[in-house]
């Protein structure tokens, strides 16, 4: 995928209406501090375009990335933040559900989780969560250069059986040092996009 134009188009908060785009949307979920800002940004092709870090919770807001004018990435806000009330996460988890119930151009959900740890509580009830959407999320596996290139199948292998997902659910294991994975992504975009337009 050629990136050529980003543009950050729609912010939403709690309270603000959703877009009424017509143009395929892909969103991204994940913990806080999963790594979605740097991978939203290397598959815009951009160092800092979305907003990293240190401090997690921060994306508190449905963006709306507008790429080639084609097609948006939507950046949905990080979960299980430990600082944040359970009012707050209470705000989000709705903001995220009507979202999922109610955008029609959403086409994907990927799902991103760190390659290094079994899938959390919170990870577990978002997989379910986007299931119950009506959506099968494509599960990234982030932070993939912090691991020894013998240890991937491993923990790929932890991944999957924390989720409870068998090999028809695609896994793709993601760096965004080195940004392996990206191409994959890209082509399952694409893939969705061209799909669309043959419609």
């Amino acid at each position: 995928m050629i990136i050529k134009t980003v543009e950050l188009e729609t912010v939403c908060g709690i309270t603000s209406k959703l877009p009424e785009n017509t143009k395929p949307e892909f969103a991204f979920a994940g913990k806080s501090n999963v790594g979605k800002s740097s991978l939203i940004n290397a598959l815009m092709n951009r160092k800092s375009f979305a907003r990293t870090s240190s401090s997690p919770g921060k994306t508190q807001t449905i963006n709306f990335y507008n790429i080639n004018d084609s097609l948006y990435y939507v950046d949905l806000p990080g979960y299980g933040y430990a600082k944040v009330s359970v009012e707050v996460k209470a705000k989000w988890g709705k903001m995220i559900e009507n979202y999922l119930h109610n955008s029609p151009m959403l086409k994907c959900v990927f799902l991103l989780i760190d390659i290094r740890h079994e899938p959390s509580d919170n990870d577990k009830t978002m997989y379910d969560w986007i299931i119950s959407n009506g959506y099968q999320p494509v599960i990234i596996a982030t932070k993939l250069d912090k691991l020894k290139r013998s240890q991937v199948a491993k923990a790929l292998k932890v991944v999957r059986t924390g989720l409870g997902i068998g090999a028809d659910v695609t896994v793709i294991p993601f760096s965004a040092e080195t940004k392996q994975g990206r191409e994959e992504i890209w082509d399952l975009i694409d893939e969705s996009v061209n799909s669309l337009d043959k419609e």
